[in-house]
């Protein structure tokens, strides 16, 4: 039995998928570290204040993910059976749950931005700017709700590219803005953070001119138009609801962990608020290329496992094991090598923030390593194999009986800011050892498609 697979159609379509995804995240990642990186310059509070505002977007990406997230599944099994009508009708269900709840999350930060941002953080500098922050740029929620439910429509046919040039578009658009703006350039008033929400909001409706342009003008394979929205199928409803929930749930979970994280940290002074923008920063931009290739395996699975090709899955599932532990390793290797550069960029933040930033990253350097391995085998073979409701489970134990416990109790303890932020990194290193014995099982393979 061998490691890896011979199919060398397995490493094209990882490789065709994985570079334009991991390239779309990058950009999109860019976007929030071009705000950060143009705002250090006016401070501590700034930053943290962008920062604790940015964790609503945070939450948005989460459900909006998980709802693009049960579309992902679903669409890619009916691929495997070439069933594009049954796609169309998941897409429509999922553009309708994305922009009902971008509609619902913007009039709450419209109407409550200091009460939102009060959650996260005491501190009254804080949470003035974090609210200056969110009031205008929740303004992009909806927009961004429908591009990403629209890219990951493409995505499930494996048209990847469009989501990279609509991300590089958008990243052009925000930095130019940004620069504009945040410092008064073009003869216009130097708006600080304000300026930075305005740019994001104009970038997030670019990008989403451009992905519906797309959809009606290049796609040929869904031919998606604005008829099909209102297109009802119960079966179909009934499924996306059944299979989605347990992803949504997972998503919910993890982002009251993200936000539980924003809150424990904002209760220490507020250059380790900054530090942990900084250190989180730096996790994304090194969990992005890994993300994109966990997303291309997600993909290449539901079409294998709708296919009904049970034997070549266990073949795929044990590469995945191999390559994404060495990609773990690697990455973890090049975090702790540019944990240094990474945080001089920060030219203005406090020596005392720079250098807990520099302990947080050391910390991922570590936990990197198991983030590349279970994220691939749990939510690129797991979920994406059709077993949605063990990925939930498992998330909700490790957040509630593992991390967010062990990390009040060392605050608690008076533990230094570096013990409590590992321990709320802990459960990437942990979740490893349960990834190993569900996927060596192969009792995850589960085809979720209908007979048309």
């Amino acid at each position: 039995m061998s490691l890896l697979t011979k199919d060398r159609s397995f490493y094209k379509s990882l490789i065709t998928l994985a570079i334009p995804v991991a390239i779309q995240n990058l950009i999109t990642f860019s976007v929030a570290l071009a705000d950060n990186v143009m705002i250090s310059s006016l401070g501590d509070a700034a930053v943290s204040g962008v920062y604790m505002g940015s964790q609503i977007q945070t939450f948005l990406q989460m459900i909006s993910g998980g709802i693009e997230g049960a579309l992902l599944v679903l669409a890619a099994q009916y691929w495997g059976k070439k069933d594009v009508d049954s796609i169309k009708k998941i897409v429509a269900i999922g553009l309708q749950f994305s922009l009902v709840f971008g509609t619902l999350l913007t009039l709450a930060c419209v109407t409550f931005p200091s009460a939102v941002i009060s959650i996260f953080a005491t501190a009254d500098s804080v949470v003035d700017a974090g609210a200056d922050y969110l009031r205008i740029v929740c303004l992009s929620y909806v927009f961004f709700c429908m591009t990403q439910a629209l890219i990951a429509a493409m995505r499930s046919i494996e048209v990847a590219k469009v989501g990279m040039l609509v991300s590089s578009i958008s990243l052009v658009v925000n930095i130019c803005l940004n620069y504009i703006l945040i410092f008064g350039k073009l003869g216009l008033p130097a708006m600080g953070i304000k300026g930075a929400a305005i740019a994001t909001v104009i970038s997030r409706m670019v990008e989403t001119l451009v992905m519906v342009l797309y959809v009606y003008k290049k796609d040929k394979v869904l031919n998606f138009r604005l008829k099909d929205l209102t297109v009802c199928d119960r079966v179909l409803l009934k499924d996306f609801v059944r299979h989605g929930l347990p992803i949504i749930g997972g998503n919910v979970v993890w982002s009251a962990n993200l936000m539980a994280n924003s809150v424990i940290m904002g209760r220490f002074p507020e250059s380790v608020t900054t530090a942990a923008s900084v250190a989180n920063n730096m996790n994304s931009l090194a969990y992005v290329t890994m993300n994109g290739m966990s997303s291309a395996v997600g993909i290449i699975t539901g079409k294998t496992v709708g296919a009904g090709k049970t034997e070549l899955m266990k073949e795929y599932a044990r590469t995945v094991q191999v390559l994404f532990l060495g990609l773990g390793l690697l990455t973890g290797a090049v975090v702790f090598a540019l944990r240094y550069p990474f945080v001089s960029l920060f030219t203005d933040i406090t020596p005392e923030a720079a250098k807990c930033s520099i302990s947080f990253i050391t910390v991922l350097s570590v936990t990197i390593v198991g983030t590349c391995y279970q994220a691939a085998c749990l939510a690129g073979l797991v979920k994406a194999g059709g077993d949605v409701g063990f990925v939930f489970r498992n998330d909700t134990i490790f957040v509630f009986g593992v991390v967010l416990p062990s990390a009040i109790l060392a605050t608690v303890l008076g533990a230094p800011a570096w013990v409590v932020f590992a321990c709320l990194k802990c459960d990437q290193i942990l979740k490893c050892f349960v990834a190993i014995v569900k996927i060596n099982k192969y009792n995850w393979m589960k085809n979720l498609t209908r007979e048309a």
